[in-house]
């Protein structure tokens, strides 16, 4: 037993920082946690409870360093965690293969959404988040995918906000990780009522998870845009592969 928390120790770091930076951490965790023996349904209930301290961590190193805005995350993490609420009940009922085929899609063509040079006003990155009401109905359905799997949830938020103009990778960073945050609560409601948590292993995962956030927050503060989009990047393939069952080997 003591050789399987050291092992989903370690996994919760090297998701915790993939997952702040990028997103699919969830892809090292998830499978680790159902080769352990937990159900597939249990397994995405635990492994929620490392993501809220992951990103609660995160949050708060963003803050400190002057890249968050309060403002922005609640008006587009409010309509998430409506949505987050629905997709953990359907969570419960709906088995996942064919959301991994789409979320497939969806990562690969984020890539291009990432990498698309944006257009900056002349006093450079805005101070000032504007999200638009399409945004805001768009994080509800965002919302509903973090509440039924979650996972890779992060290409899909940094897609989403790479459409605000003037916002640099690592103030998209911290948003999304705020965003993420709030959608964990309602979700970890709907699964602890279902009686799909471990809470031991997922303790055990939160507290890599939170150390990884850290060391991945840190990372992104002093590394910048380049080497965000470098792991980004490499995340997307890697994780959209996995989902789509290809093997590089």
């Amino acid at each position: 037993m003591a050789w399987k928390m050291i092992l989903l120790l370690l996994a919760g770091i090297a998701g915790g920082f993939i997952n702040v930076n990028a997103g699919g951490g969830s892809l090292i965790t998830l499978p680790l946690l159902i080769m352990f023996g937990l159900p597939p349904h249990v397994a995405n209930g635990t492994n929620r409870i490392a993501v809220l301290f992951q990103n609660l961590s995160s949050v708060w190193r963003f803050q400190k360093s002057g890249y968050f805005h309060w403002r922005a995350a609640l008006i587009l993490g409010v309509p998430a965690m409506g949505g987050a609420f629905l997709g953990s009940r359907i969570a419960l009922e709906i088995p996942e293969s064919l959301f991994q085929k789409i979320i497939a899609g969806v990562m690969l063509v984020s890539i291009t959404l990432i990498l698309m040079p944006k257009k900056r006003g002349e006093g450079g990155e805005r101070s000032e988040i504007r999200p638009t009401p399409f945004l805001t109905v768009l994080f509800f359905f965002i919302g509903l995918y973090i509440g039924f799997i979650q996972a890779g949830v992060g290409f899909i938020i940094i897609a989403a906000l790479s459409l605000l103009p003037g916002l640099s990778l690592i103030r998209i960073n911290s948003l999304k990780v705020m965003i993420v945050l709030l959608c964990m609560l309602p979700s970890l409601f709907v699964f602890f009522r279902g009686g799909k948590i471990d809470l031991a292993f997922g303790l055990v995962l939160a507290v890599g998870n939170t150390i990884g956030g850290w060391l991945g927050t840190v990372f992104a503060v002093r590394k910048g845009d380049r080497w965000i989009k470098v792991v980004l990047v490499g995340g997307v393939i890697l994780m959209a592969a996995k989902l789509l069952n290809i093997s590089f080997i």
